[in-house]
């Protein structure tokens, strides 16, 4: 397969798309230690687009198609990429929202990783009305008369009953939601019910009538303006992965694997000549799969859009068998053509800017059940990052690439400072396939794995490093990752938690400049105030063994050190998760964690004070109730009143007293 490479022209002379996405040649430059220099190149046309997909494909496919084998072909490598991402609070007047929201009571935002990326998230607010998701319906909340004020339905595939979270052959219920004026954006993967698909053919024939459906994305857009209405919709095959908002434009990112409909199994190939078979068989079908096999469709108003070929790149060094999409809308103007632009790579994990993208991904790996894989050493471990310029309302253009060895916990291990990249991974050695002289070493992988902090700066189109500081938690991985401004703070366990300090002032001299060894460890680290940490996670043993949620205040104004804390013995914090949960309020020092207790059918939010050196208990609320879908999942504050939502409503509590001000049943 052939790819062109261009170089790319500075951005004040025009703004390339996409497919302009390469650099400098391939020699040069340092790279990220044991890892190739990364960048992106265009291809010459879709009929070299689809030849180095089937080529790559091909490489991948096993006796059972893509991926391990499952009940049904097509489902275990197409679920859902559902990026669990942290986030960490906006400014204490920041808003989700625009016009009349300016002269809104003061209140919270999402707790977004960056002020200048808002993320998706189940309740949004502007300090009048509260827009919030629950069981397959969006509920607006007048927030002055503390009344639900409208629902609406959402609408969902196959026609899901009312309330229900998905149809007869779907499942939802991980709706998210955007905010940008008077227009929502919901965002609603949806996945096949295992349950309601077909039962499986006898022998290796594809069985008749239609098979499966895929996963699938729903975008809709709802005019809230009045009574709240659907407004426009896309639906597209493929999944859903993350989304970042700046202004009224909304950046979606998905994943599709190739749709090729591989022969289902009622039982396994024989080994050896039965397995060469169904592969042989396999790859003729990869052979003969069009195009549009790979190219997701994204459908709006009844109109079909798919990626322009020259709106899709690959990796230089490798071709994917997913394809990873960025799609555009500014939500001021409603849904139309996504502008999409195409990785042929994988993606997990996004970090977004007001100005930048990220996606990272893993290369693919030489499939394990492959006869003719020899190579006696572990895969490698690494992570691939690619960088988009946001700047201003137009589709996305590709800036540069780079490659890191390691694995990375979630977009907190990523941050833009200065114009490098701050990137934190773990590197666990991989068990070595076939044995070799390191194999009693490498059947204890924990015992060697550590952690880095690495800076990247853009050179041309590839990201390559500058600056690096390893040997972080050494048999440990990390728990959670945060930069401030200058500086890192990287939390790794095994049966301890040590909270390293990192100083990126000379981003190409890295150091470590403190070390706090704790029992426990934090999930979760957010800033107070200046020169404080709240770490949100585990208490432990010194076996390692969890003993119930641990809120730890930190003093990182020099070497760090633990000042204050507040236990809850036996339970969990949603923050350790799903830090959207957690609401932090500069002003005050209120802190709101939702926690659910091992003992108990429903969960509370614990109500904390961070203030000066202490963490304080000032209480807990509580939804009527005793269910699961009682425990309180999001809070937001509009003046002086808390919100907590769960599935079954919305609670209204005094921030003085926590005496219930209204219950909203949803």
């Amino acid at each position: 397969m052939r790819a062109r490479t261009l170089t790319p022209i500075a951005p004040a002379v025009t703004a390339l798309l996409l497919a302009g996405c390469s650099g400098a040649g391939d020699g040069g430059g340092s790279g990220a230690a044991g890892a190739p220099p990364m960048r992106l190149v265009a291809y010459d046309g879709c009929d070299d687009v689809l030849s180095g997909l089937r080529d790559a494909t091909a490489k991948q496919v096993g006796p059972y198609g893509i991926g391990a084998p499952g009940l049904y072909s097509g489902l275990a490598e197409d679920g859902p990429a559902r990026a669990k991402t942290p986030a960490a609070a906006p400014g204490p007047d920041a808003a989700s929202g625009e016009g009349s929201a300016a002269q809104a009571p003061a209140h919270s935002g999402t707790n977004a990783h960056e002020a200048s990326a808002d993320e998706p998230d189940l309740v949004k607010t502007d300090g009048r009305r509260i827009v919030a998701l629950a069981r397959g319906r969006l509920q607006v909340i007048d927030a002055a008369s503390r009344k639900v004020v409208h629902t609406l339905t959402l609408p969902r595939a196959d026609g899901g009953p009312d309330g229900a979270p998905g149809g007869p052959a779907f499942v939802g219920g991980d709706d998210q939601l955007l905010l940008s004026g008077d227009r929502a954006l919901v965002l609603t993967p949806e996945a096949p019910r295992l349950l309601d698909a077909r039962p499986m053919p006898g022998g290796d024939v594809p069985a008749a009538g239609p098979r499966p459906q895929r996963p699938q994305t729903r975008l809709t857009l709802v005019d809230l303006s009045g009574a709240p209405k659907v407004a426009a919709s896309m639906t597209t095959d493929a999944a859903y992965v993350d989304a970042r908002q700046t202004g009224s434009v909304a950046r979606v990112v998905v994943r599709s694997t190739p749709r090729i409909d591989f022969p289902a199994q009622s039982t396994p190939p024989k080994e050896g000549a039965g397995e060469r078979r169904a592969v042989d068989r396999n790859r003729e079908l990869v052979r003969k799969a069009p195009l549009d096999a790979w190219r997701p469709a994204f459908t709006v108003g009844g109109k079909t859009y798919r990626t322009p070929c020259d709106r899709i790149s690959r990796p230089a060094s490798y071709t994917g068998t997913t394809m990873l999409s960025v799609l555009t809308f500014d939500l001021s103007r409603g849904l139309g053509d996504p502008s999409p632009v195409a990785v042929a790579a994988d993606g997990q994990t996004v970090y977004g800017t007001g100005s930048s993208l990220y996606v990272t991904g893993v290369p693919p790996q030489a499939p394990a059940w492959d006869e003719r894989r020899t190579d006696p050493r572990p895969a490698e471990q690494r992570t691939d990052v690619h960088r988009f310029d946001l700047r201003g309302a137009e589709r996305p253009r590709y800036v540069a690439s780079g490659s890191v060895p390691g694995v990375l916990l979630n977009q907190y291990s990523l941050s833009e400072y200065g114009g490098n990249l701050r990137i934190a991974t773990t590197t666990t050695p991989a068990v070595s396939p076939r044995g070799g002289p390191d194999t009693a070493t490498s059947n204890d992988p924990a015992a060697r794995t550590e952690s880095a902090v690495r800076v990247l700066a853009r050179r041309g189109a590839r990201l390559e490093r500058i600056g690096e500081i390893g040997g972080l938690g050494k048999g440990e991985r990390i728990y959670s990752v945060r930069f401030l401004g200058p500086a890192a703070y990287v939390v790794t366990f095994r049966q301890v938690d040590p909270l390293y300090a990192v100083d990126l002032k000379d981003p190409a001299k890295p150091r470590v400049t403190g070390e706090l060894k704790i029992t426990g460890y934090s999930a979760y680290l957010h800033p107070a105030s200046p020169g404080r940490l709240i770490g949100v996670g585990q208490e432990a043993d010194g076996g390692g063994r969890t003993r119930g949620t641990q809120v730890s205040l930190f003093d990182v104004n020099a070497a760090p050190r633990k000042l204050d804390g507040y236990r809850l013995p036996a339970s969990s914090a949603a923050a350790e998760f799903e830090p959207h949960a957690f609401l932090y309020w500069p002003r005050n020092g209120l802190t709101v964690v939702p926690v659910s207790r091992h003992n108990a059918t429903r969960g509370e939010a614990l109500v904390l004070k961070v203030e000066g050196d202490r963490v304080k208990r000032l209480g807990s609320v509580r939804h009527p109730g005793s269910d699961f879908g009682t425990s309180v999942q999001r809070s937001l504050l509009v003046g002086d009143t808390l919100w907590t939502f769960s599935d079954q409503g919305a609670q209204a509590t005094d921030t003085t007293s926590l005496k219930e001000r209204a219950w909203l049943h949803f």
